[in-house]
């Protein structure tokens, strides 16, 4: 009998182990959520769009930052909302029914969210931290989530700012525009922001911009 205690007070102290380091894991994933959305969806591009549009319309500080950091996080969602389907569906759920481990529900977790980085990452900036890290994988599943992330990040940067070089273009032939005339009448005390400003609105509102914008962030993930 008290061989067979032993052996109870053992395993009930392993089974509050294990809880206990679900719940410091849980924590952790917790803490880290914000980097993780940062770092391996959609967000990065969307914002860097978004808040370098403010500097091609001339005003840097409107829209202000919470409301560009919150319109970036409500898109990144609905691009997001098929790879957040497929880990609920065949990671979260399954997991919830104890019908697979921690570990798998992991793995299931990394599979679509792999894919989606794969899909938008440039073989250039992928190869360059396969290169780094001495990695030689044989097929896209043995590729790192380590090599992958930084490349996926700078391919989106990269995509940004091409994005917005497009964007500026009109936006700068209206400054010279503005500016030109105002040097040939003599005008070169006005600033020539004080009367491109209200031409740059007035065109981005007619030409329906944040639809245009939004609409081009959205199908440059499908």
């Amino acid at each position: 009998m008290g061989q067979t205690d032993a052996v109870n007070d053992t395993l009930a102290q392993l089974n509050n182990l294990d809880i206990t380091l679900k719940i410091l894991f849980l924590i952790t994933i917790l803490s880290l959520a914000p980097s993780i959305l940062i770092t391996v969806t959609a967000f990065v591009r969307i914002v860097i769009v978004l808040s370098l549009l403010r500097h091609a319309l001339g005003i840097p500080q409107s829209p202000p930052n919470q409301v560009i950091i919150a319109f970036s996080l409500f898109l990144t969602f609905f691009v997001m909302k098929p790879v957040f389907d497929d880990i609920n569906g065949n990671a979260i759920q399954p997991y919830l029914k104890k019908e697979i481990g921690d570990m798998e529900a992991i793995e299931r977790a990394k599979e679509p969210v792999k894919k989606f980085m794969l899909k938008n990452t440039r073989k250039e900036d992928l190869k360059l931290f396969l290169d780094i890290a001495g990695e030689k994988p044989k097929s896209p599943d043995e590729v790192s989530m380590v090599s992958l992330i930084p490349a996926f990040m700078i391919s989106e940067i990269k995509t940004a700012f091409e994005i917005v070089f497009i964007i500026f273009l009109p936006f700068l032939i209206i400054d010279m525009l503005v500016a030109s005339i105002l040097m040939s009448m003599g005008m070169m005390m006005i600033p020539p922001m004080l009367i491109s400003l209200p031409f740059k609105l007035i065109l981005f509102v007619l030409a329906d911009g944040f639809e245009l914008l939004t609409k081009a962030l959205i199908q440059s993930y499908q």
